[in-house]
């Protein structure tokens, strides 16, 4: 059983639909107690840095989802949800993060380093360049084109925890990032056709898998 984080600001529809396409079994909550029957999680995104972190502090739900990792939970940030994984973000002020993955999330400049204007956010198909095959997420699956919308990116010293990069103007969009059970995509798997959708199972694969160790 997957539990999808409800904090209000996930998108929660599509998330939903596109685990009902692979015929996964999954609940829809923002209690803690819920939550805590599940196998996996799945934390969505849509929005601000600051808001989210907010509600997620205010409803418990930070300090459960640490504490569920903690215990050996996967957990697969979409989106937002991706960027929250992480220490901090200047967005709207600095904010501190999830803090369990390493890295910092800041806006798009908006220029290339020799000055040339670029559209921001980063909206659309792009393509996968993968660095980590084996990651749960990427493993047996072909790179692809995928659905990103988004105005800020994650920037990390640790290149371990990539696992897939994007190439947006002169910036390199980690798109797929991991460590252990932890993992999630700046992208929306579930908008983003087979490759998404595939990744979405992989997780759900990976989850079923940890309950038979």
């Amino acid at each position: 059983m997957i539990g999808i984080i409800d904090y209000g600001m996930g998108n929660l529809h599509s998330v939903c639909s596109a685990l009902k396409r692979i015929n996964q079994p999954y609940i829809l909550s923002g209690d803690p107690e819920e939550l805590k029957k599940t196998d996996g999680l799945l934390l969505p995104g849509v929005g601000s840095f600051k808001d989210a972190m907010s509600e997620l502090e205010k409803t418990g739900l930070a300090d459960f989802i640490k504490n569920e990792v903690t215990n050996g939970k996967p957990l697969m940030g979409i989106c937002l949800g991706m960027q929250l994984l992480f220490d901090e973000s200047s967005e709207n002020g600095l904010t501190k993060g999830l803090g369990l993955l390493p890295g910092r999330v800041e806006r798009f400049l908006g220029k290339t380093s020799d000055g040339r204007s670029y559209k921001v956010p980063h909206m659309g198909w792009n393509d996968l360049n993968f660095l980590q095959s084996d990651q749960p997420l990427v493993k047996g699956i072909d790179e692809g084109y995928v659905y990103f919308v988004h105005s800020f990116v994650v920037q990390t010293e640790n290149r371990e925890v990539l696992a897939a990069i994007a190439q947006y103007e002169d910036v390199e969009v980690p798109a797929v990032v991991g460590s252990g059970r932890i993992m999630g995509t700046q992208f929306h798997p579930e908008k983003s056709s087979e490759t998404g959708m595939s990744m979405l199972q992989n997780f759900c694969r990976f989850v079923e898998e940890g309950k038979q160790r």
